[in-house]
């Protein structure tokens, strides 16, 4: 039988990867991705034009908003708007966390309270709901004795506003989040003789964050937003503020981006924390990074 002389194994009857005839291993080329640097590039091309156009144009007028910036009547604006946000958060995810109990409960009639509750405040714009508290004197100008008309400022309104409307959205959340807890840990914890209070602290809770804070996050930025509406019945916030001065002055643009820089860097740094404490309470799953 003559010698082998074919690089071809004998028994293939197929060239092996990479064999092109005369024996050399075909190199090996990257794909090209000419659309996705072509895409790059143009959209580089843009933001550039965008960003110079943004601060070669006069009417934006940079040195008034340098000069506004910081000035005490915007910082005031500012304060009460942080001021706002916490306390709208607190008491709305308190009465919501409340809410969401009465809502996982037993007694039908404590469910159907909580569900109409929900249903009412979720199905009515903002405004709608501050514009009524805001003329709740025309309804009942007094309760227990108390004038209502005096008593309730634009501050006070603004405060109850907020917050009814934040604890239909929160109780949904805590809900969610009390929902996502496996079955069986509530089992467990009730296996080992823990009471209701108890288990819901050091069981249902820690695990439940889990799932509460992002959206929990993404409401106290959408709240933060949110305060700008209250200027509409005369409370000082951020916007009302710059309004006063444009108003004064004229200076319609460089204002408003005042305010909108406000926004944007306090809105940045609750980014930030809100990562932070996701990370915190993921630790030990999958979704921890």
């Amino acid at each position: 039988m003559p010698p082998q002389t074919d690089l071809l194994p004998p028994s293939s009857s197929a060239p092996p990867v990479g064999y092109d005839g005369d024996g050399a291993v075909p190199r090996i080329v990257p794909v090209r991705r000419t659309g996705r640097w072509t895409a790059a590039v143009a959209v580089l091309i843009l933001l550039a034009l965008a960003l110079n156009s943004v601060i070669r144009n006069e009417a934006f007028e940079w040195d008034v908003v340098v000069s506004y910036f910081a000035t005490l009547s915007v910082l005031r604006g500012l304060w009460l708007t942080l001021w706002l946000t916490a306390v709208v958060m607190v008491l709305g995810f308190a009465l919501g966390a409340l809410l969401a109990v009465l809502r996982l409960s037993g007694n039908p009639v404590l469910q159907a309270v909580s569900w109409g509750y929900v249903w009412l405040f979720r199905s009515t714009p903002i405004l709608v709901q501050l514009l009524f508290w805001f003329n709740i004197g025309a309804l009942y100008p007094q309760i227990l004795g108390v004038n209502t008309v005096t008593l309730m400022g634009p501050v006070t309104i603004a405060v109850i506003g907020l917050t009814l409307h934040e604890a239909a959205y929160a109780a949904e959340v805590v809900r969610g989040g009390i929902l996502s807890v496996e079955r069986g840990q509530i089992e467990a914890a009730q296996s080992l003789g823990l009471g209701p209070w108890r288990r819901f602290r050091r069981i249902v809770l820690p695990q439940a964050m889990r799932s509460i804070v992002p959206p929990a996050g993404n409401m106290l930025i959408g709240t933060l937003k949110g305060t700008s509406i209250v200027s509409i019945i005369a409370v000082q916030d951020l916007l009302y503020s710059v309004q006063l001065v444009y108003h004064r002055t004229y200076q319609v643009i460089p204002l408003l981006l005042v305010a909108t820089l406000w926004y944007a860097l306090v809105t940045s740094l609750l980014s930030v924390g809100q990562r932070y404490v996701e990370r915190y309470y993921a630790r030990g799953t999958a979704g921890a990074r």
